[in-house]
């Protein structure tokens, strides 16, 4: 069962979505805020975000900013801002497709359908990271070898993995995985990165494949 993620601060919205989405037999989880839309997908993992841009907390467009250091699942933006610069904007941030409101739920269903079919190749091509001895399967949200990890630990380790090579600073990790208020708490990042290290690296104390760079952030090196 697909599942969707709809965030939304109007709870008429939520509300007529969730109700017209499980009555297609779409699985629904929602959210009224970017923070609580940011923490959803990470615990929750959705295969489609259906996202508001005007949101009380943080904007739209930083949400999407947000979902793209560590996740390709399809983001269809449902808006009421009209403007061509609003819709370049979110489709340059990592947007799939952008529908203005007011909208008909036929035509965001056939958009849902469409963007789904799109990325499900994709999603596959992505689906298996060799990490040392470990093959991990970031579609199915597992490990070989039985390893297990926590929602925050598996928000982390998918950031890093999904840019091979590229340095992640600790202030985008720490607001991806905990919020924009968690930019001074670096002390987060070292005690996930060693639980990580515990689990996946051979010799958690010299790692070969989850790199520190000192004072700047962490790498995946493939």
């Amino acid at each position: 069962m697909t599942r969707v993620l709809v965030v939304d601060d109007e709870p008429q919205i939520l509300r007529a979505l969730r109700i017209n989405l499980l009555a297609r037999h779409f699985e629904v989880a929602v959210a009224d805020g970017g923070g609580a839309a940011l923490r959803e997908a990470a615990d929750w993992h959705p295969d489609l975000v259906v996202l508001d841009l005007g949101l009380p907390d943080i904007d739209g467009i930083d949400v999407i900013h947000g979902l793209r250091g560590w996740t390709t699942v399809p983001i269809i933006v449902l808006s009421g801002r009209a403007g061509n610069q609003d819709k370049v904007e979110a489709l340059d941030a990592g947007a799939d497709d952008y529908v203005t409101k007011p909208f008909n739920i036929d035509e965001l269903l056939a958009r849902i359908r469409a963007v789904t079919r799109r990325t499900t190749a994709h999603e596959a091509e992505l689906a298996n990271v060799q990490l040392g001895t470990h093959v991990v399967d970031l579609a199915a949200k597992t490990i070989s070898g039985g390893v297990r990890l926590t929602p925050t630990e598996w928000h982390l380790l998918e950031i890093l993995l999904r840019n091979p090579g590229k340095l992640i600073s600790q202030r985008q990790l720490l607001t991806e995985v905990w919020g924009a208020a968690y930019i001074r708490e670096t002390h987060y990042l070292r005690q996930y990165m060693a639980q990580i290290r515990r689990k996946l690296e051979p010799d958690p104390a010299r790692p070969v494949h989850l790199l520190t760079e000192p004072g700047m952030g962490y790498r995946f090196q493939p």
